[in-house]
């Protein structure tokens, strides 16, 4: 693809008019933005990007809440935490992700805590020079490397196996992106946001059809690398910025 100076105009206007400080409060975004300790913005936002999908106000009271079952202190509880404790978590669900899948969430994310030097430095091991995509493949792997019930690893997508990996593309926008107006955190510097991929749903995939940056039908792992390439031809040093445009167009304007 050539790059479409019209496309790109209209697209870098779009990223200005949503990735602004009145994006936080809807979005599930706003959960990790509770927070100011690194490891609680981290955890906060994994578990509110897991939930991501369904009906949004769904998403922020059940996010919400378990952040509330953690006591307000998401790295205390993860590393603190014992059996009596995860009771409290007994009866919690959002859609298909329940109360097993969130004891299991705490357990192996003290496993990488412990074990691996948190997410940020799990994340990093495995990226590439063009590609986030391995290192979210090998997340999972580690992420599921102690006991674990098998109906959770559905929760965490794996691009190797051919998923979109949408919610854990748009945790990595949060934690790597510094975008100078206060919505996505820019924590991560061993990262590059060069590398991000644009968590592709429902929503962006459609939009970026009808601009002619996407050409697979399906919102799956290849139709992210076609994007990808795209967006990289827009902005190769920010491309997921595109993510706020995309998801903005087809949300508020029904592009």
């Amino acid at each position: 693809m050539e790059i479409d100076q019209e496309i790109k105009s209209f697209l870098d206007e779009k990223v200005i008019q949503y990735n602004q400080f009145d994006f936080i409060e809807p979005d599930p975004i706003s959960i990790p933005h509770q927070f100011s300790l690194k490891e609680d913005i981290e955890i906060a936002g994994f578990l509110a990007a897991t939930i991501a999908w369904g009906n949004r106000k769904m998403i922020l009271k059940n996010a919400n809440r378990m952040v509330e079952l953690m006591g307000e202190s998401p790295y205390d509880f993860i590393m603190e935490h014992d059996n009596k404790q995860l009771k409290r978590l007994n009866g919690f669900v959002h859609r298909t992700f329940n109360s097993d899948d969130f004891k299991y969430f705490i357990k192996a994310l003290q496993n990488i805590y412990l074990n691996h030097n948190g997410l940020e430095a799990v994340f990093t091991k495995y990226t590439t020079t063009d590609s986030i995509q391995p290192a979210i493949h090998h997340f999972k792997n580690t992420f599921f490397s102690i006991e674990h019930p098998s109906r959770t690893q559905k929760h965490v997508g794996d691009p190797f196996k051919g998923s979109a990996a949408k919610r854990i593309n748009m945790y990595l926008r949060w934690l790597v992106r510094d975008d100078k107006t206060g919505v996505d955190f820019g924590l991560w510097k061993s990262i590059s946001p060069a590398i991000l991929s644009c968590p592709l749903d429902v929503h962006s995939g459609n939009v970026a059809r009808k601009l002619g940056l996407l050409t697979r039908k399906q919102n799956d792992a290849k139709a992210v690398a076609e994007l990808d390439g795209n967006l990289r031809l827009l902005d190769p040093n920010d491309p997921v910025k595109y993510d706020f445009a995309l998801f903005g167009l087809g949300v508020f304007e029904g592009f």
